[in-house]
């Protein structure tokens, strides 16, 4: 290490970096040149403190390779905390040119039987999380005028899944929070995008395996190494994606995706007389029909094997 340059210098802040999606992201950045903070608070996939070495461990790692890395084991999803994050990567290596908002656990239960405690955990970690930790670089990236945020987001949210409305809901509120960084921060130079990852990691290793279907789902989810996300992740941060933002992207194995977002797709009037009840009933939504989206999950539109 490092075997590349691609981020040559850059120091790169990654969230939830103590393990699978997460820690690939932070092996690669080092190995490209970046200078990473590697923020992982230990966490089972609920959200329960267990380890707080696992940062440290990947920093090991990167530097076992000759790589340049620091641990940090602040909680995103306290504000002050997440402010930490990147005060290290300032206090450690001077400055701060990316972050990858990956942290993030899981409270899976249908949603009629959701706590409240069960939906805040999860909206705390993933939506608030990553508020608080890119509003802690943004002024540094405004004053520098320049500056990535990527943050991972999933197709639970972007197309949706059972049992999932806290992370579902998190998920698809980063996006917006995404799209609204890269256009009040454009004139700074400053971009954001997200990626929807496919892969086999802790976060859905839980899946249940009691059907025929599941156990086939989860086999082809297990060949999507979590490995295979990273390189897009380190383009994202790089000078060589300074057109690109504001954009959508999955990773399912050996392919990318660009996803597309919400837009008009089909459109009725009802002249001066405007609409009531009864005309609504008997025009538009016979004319919109058609056009419905069913209640697909993830793996119906995906309904193919990853390549």
């Amino acid at each position: 290490m490092p075997t590349g340059s691609f981020v040559e210098g850059k120091v790169i802040a990654v969230t939830g970096a103590g393990g699978g999606i997460g820690r690939d992201f932070a092996l690669a950045l080092a190995r490209e040149g970046a200078h990473v903070v590697v923020n992982d608070i230990g966490a089972s996939v609920t959200g329960t403190a267990e380890d707080l070495s696992r940062a440290q461990q990947v920093v090991d790692e990167i530097a076992a390779e000759g790589g340049s890395a620091v641990a940090s084991t602040d909680s995103v999803s306290d504000p002050a905390a997440a402010g930490r994050i990147i005060e290290q990567a300032l206090d450690t290596f001077g400055r701060v040119d990316g972050v990858i908002n990956n942290a993030g656990i899981l409270r899976d239960r249908f949603f009629f039987k959701m706590s409240v405690e069960e939906w805040e955990a999860v909206i705390n970690v993933h939506l608030n999380g990553s508020f608080y930790v890119a509003k802690a670089a943004a002024g540094h990236f405004k004053a520098q005028e320049s500056g990535s945020f990527v943050h991972i987001v999933s197709t639970s949210g972007l197309i949706g899944n059972f049992g999932q409305a806290n992370y579902s809901a998190a998920k698809l509120g980063m996006v917006a929070l995404s799209k609204s960084i890269a256009m009040d921060m454009a004139k700074f130079n400053v971009r954001s995008n997200c990626i929807a990852p496919f892969a086999w990691s802790r976060m859905i290793s839980s899946i249940p395996t009691d059907t025929p279907e599941q156990k086939a789902r989860v086999e082809r989810l297990q060949k999507m190494e979590t490995a295979k996300i990273a390189p897009l992740a380190v383009y994202l941060v790089s000078d060589r994606a300074a057109d690109v933002s504001g954009q959508i992207f999955a990773v399912r194995a050996n392919e990318i995706f660009l996803m597309s977002q919400i837009r008009p797709i089909r459109g009725m009037h009802a002249g001066d007389a405007g609409w009531t009840p009864q005309t609504v009933a008997d025009r538009a939504i016979p004319a919109m029909r058609p056009d419905f989206y069913a209640l697909d999950r993830s793996q119906d539109v995906f309904d193919w094997d990853p390549v």
